[in-house]
C-alpha cells in the first residue's frame, strides 16, 4: 500500500501521521527509509547530485517509475548516468521541488518509489 504523505516543509515530511526530519526514500511496499545520501555524497562531495551508485539502492525490480522530490528550493539533481540507468530498467524518473513530488505522490497510481530530500 501507497503510503500518504501529508505534509513537507524545510527539513521535515509527514507520513501517515508520522514526521521525518531526514531525506526519505519509499519503497515499492510502502515501507519508509532514511535515503542513503553518502552514496552520492562519495562521488561529487554533495548529495544534491544523484550518483548511480544512489540510483541502484533506490531502484527496485518492477518499478514503473520514481518521484524525486528536489527540495524547497529545487536544489537536487540527478546524474546523467543514474537517470540513464533507471531508464534503462523501463523507470520514469520525474524530477520536481519537493512540494511538487508529494501531490504526484498522492495521485501517483502503478509501481512507484519515491526519494524525498527535505531541505534546500
Amino acid at each position: 500500500m501507497k503510503p500518504n504523505i501529508e505534509a513537507t516543509e524545510f527539513g521535515s515530511i509527514t507520513v501517515e501521521g508520522k514526521t521525518f526530519e531526514k531525506d526519505i526514500i519509499i519503497r515499492l511496499d510502502g515501507d519508509v527509509k532514511k535515503r542513503k545520501k553518502k552514496l552520492s555524497r562519495e562521488v561529487y562531495g554533495t548529495s544534491h547530485k544523484i550518483s548511480v551508485e544512489e540510483a541502484k539502492y533506490v531502484y527496485e525490480k518492477g518499478a514503473e517509475r520514481i518521484i524525486i522530490g528536489s527540495g524547497q528550493e529545487g536544489m537536487v539533481k540527478i546524474s546523467k548516468k543514474a537517470d540513464a540507468y533507471l531508464r534503462k530498467k523501463g523507470c520514469d524518473v520525474e524530477l520536481m521541488p519537493t512540494s511538487e513530488a508529494i501531490k504526484k505522490w498522492n495521485e501517483a497510481e502503478g509501481k512507484a518509489i519515491g526519494l524525498f530530500h527535505l531541505t534546500c
